[in-house]
């Protein structure tokens, strides 16, 4: 049963809800922040740098 817990705990989208709410919180906030910010002027790439910060910290603490 602990098995069967275990695998079901480290699926690839729990691993990253975990990690999207815990190590990178940090990074998913300044996104937040610059969405919230600008979604009434939506221009391509407004947010681009706080995305790229989110995804790599997200794309590190996955694998």
């Amino acid at each position: 049963m602990q098995a069967a817990k275990t695998q079901a705990t480290s699926t690839p989208l729990r691993q990253l809800a975990l990690h999207s709410t815990t190590t990178c919180s940090a990074q998913a906030s300044a996104y937040g922040k610059c969405i919230l910010a600008t979604y009434t002027d939506v221009k391509k790439d407004v947010c681009k740098e706080e995305f790229e910060k989110f995804g790599q910290c997200l794309r590190t603490s996955v694998c």
